[in-house]
């Protein structure tokens, strides 16, 4: 029997989705139809990424299982009913892009690019950077995508820590958890990249007594969660020099408005939220395996804790 897949998403997404995924079902060994405008009501599977008209789920009786297309849940969590499984994205595409992204720029930072790529006055500063091994770089949040990049930066050799809610151990990375393992992560931090889900307990967690624990002249990182960060008191800390630069990537508002003050920031860099995408080929392979599973009876993978927040 064929299975119902309802597509949910902006109506541009749908467009890199409509052949990749059926492929992808496809070698998975699912027989499904995949449509946008199937009702709710009549899908087994809805794959989801909010969109102007949200849905109503709470009358599906058979559906099996809500898929996101983005990694965190913000935005998604409320619309699906707590007993009806929701997975979030976790892909290679996707990782690899956050894993560039946080490597190029903590490099640039490490390294003082600025200082020679932007150099009207013709400068001969002969100063060069410390060691990898001499840097101390904390990031907070070790899920698939922290994780991955602690690894890669501890790979060229970084002094790398990392925070978590719960504990955790991972090779080359020291770990710390809980909120006192939070302040003994930031105290002297040199580069800090902000990975978190946003959640109640993570609002706001780089706050002024947070980003107080900082290195003088620290560089912070956000790629993760817009939230993440408190902007007026980062704001503050950049103009007292507690913290150098700042690097982000992601933004309460978004687009990020044109009289932000992060705009004209002459130690702030925006990126527009680029810093890691899902990819429809490797992400279409998540979705269809994900299927594959429940409809034989196994585990899904990266099934959402509702009461954790991610």
């Amino acid at each position: 029997m064929s299975l119902n897949i309802l597509f949910h998403s902006a109506p541009h997404r749908w467009a890199d989705y409509r052949t990749v995924l059926p492929d992808a079902l496809a070698a998975a060994g699912v027989d499904a139809r995949l449509s946008t405008d199937l009702p709710p009501e009549e899908a087994d599977y809805i794959v989801y990424a909010p969109a102007e008209d949200r849905l109503d789920l709470s009358r599906c009786g058979r559906l099996k299982a809500v898929l996101s297309l983005w990694a965190g849940i913000e935005g998604i969590a409320d619309d699906v009913p707590r007993e009806i499984p929701l997975t979030r994205m976790v892909d290679e595409g996707l990782t690899a892009g956050m894993v560039e992204y946080v490597t190029g720029h903590v490099l640039r930072h490490h390294l003082g690019m600025d200082a020679h790529i932007v150099n009207p006055d013709h400068e001969w500063r002969p100063v060069p950077p410390p060691l990898a091994a001499d840097r101390k770089v904390t990031i907070l949040g070790l899920g698939a995508l922290g994780t991955a990049c602690g690894r890669a930066l501890a790979g060229l050799g970084f002094a790398v820590s990392g925070w978590s809610r719960s504990p955790k151990e991972i090779d080359g990375i020291r770990c710390h958890s809980a909120d006192d393992g939070l302040a003994t992560a930031l105290d002297g931090a040199e580069i800090v990249v902000l990975l978190l889900p946003l959640t109640a307990d993570t609002e706001c967690v780089l706050d002024g007594p947070a980003l107080g624990r900082l290195a003088d002249g620290a560089v912070v990182i956000n790629p993760g969660r817009g939230g993440l960060v408190d902007d007026d008191a980062l704001l503050a800390a950049l103009e007292t020099g507690q913290v150098g630069h700042a690097t982000l990537d992601t933004f309460r508002v978004e687009p990020l408005p044109q009289d932000h003050p992060y705009w004209s920031h002459p130690r702030v860099t925006v990126t527009p939220h680029v810093a890691s995408e899902t990819r429809p080929a490797s992400a279409s392979r998540v979705i269809a395996e994900n299927v594959r599973r429940a409809e034989a009876g196994e585990p899904l993978l990266h099934v959402v804790d509702r009461s954790a927040g991610y």
